[in-house]
């Protein structure tokens, strides 16, 4: 478990710290170099993600708490719309006219499903701390970068566009869940 925890604390410092304090991070890329930073900060996310992997498989789960749901159209729901969400964060659509931070509110929405459905001690560290990471993350985003300002009205084949990538990827990750992390998704 210690590998798990270590490699999610990681992985939220780093995140959080262009959030939490704008002018470290500018500071570094100054000293580093835009692109210097940018690929260490990428060294360190992809350290961090098999530090979180690795740890993953070394712990031996305990039940912490009897999940309310066992997954089910409810669950799937929730999380294909945490892919559009997350898709929609990298493209332009009106999703992101009605959520601010696409990319965190993925975040959290996944770790909150994830969390209905599993209630062992590894998946609590695990998508707890996500889901927790992205709350602050939302509040610092929120604080540095002050009022929100809605982007411009797009076609709605953008909209659409987005939900036709986020179900392609959503029904991939649904079909491989148990061979990527062990669990059947349902």
């Amino acid at each position: 478990m210690a590998l798990l925890i270590a490699g999610i604390l990681l992985f939220t410092v780093v995140h959080l710290l262009p959030a939490a304090s704008p002018g470290t991070r500018n500071d570094l890329a100054a000293k580093l170099g835009d692109n210097a930073y940018r690929g260490l900060f990428s060294a360190v996310v992809l350290a961090s993600l098999v530090m979180i992997v690795f740890g993953w498989k070394a712990a031996t789960p305990a039940t912490v708490y009897s999940p309310p749901f066992d997954g089910g159209p409810v669950i799937s729901a929730v999380l294909f719309f945490a892919f559009v969400l997350f898709v929609a964060s990298k493209a332009r659509s009106n999703y992101r006219r009605l959520v601010r931070h696409t990319q965190m509110m993925a975040v959290i929405l996944w770790s909150v499903a994830h969390l209905l459905v599993t209630g062992d001690s590894r998946s609590v560290v695990l998508f707890g701390a996500l889901g927790i990471w992205a709350v602050l993350e939302v509040a610092l985003c929120n604080k540095r970068d002050g009022a929100w300002q809605k982007p411009d009205v797009v076609p709605f084949s953008a909209d659409m566009i987005v939900a036709v990538i986020a179900g392609v990827a959503f029904a991939i990750f649904f079909y491989l869940h148990k061979a990527l992390f062990g669990v059947l998704p349902y």
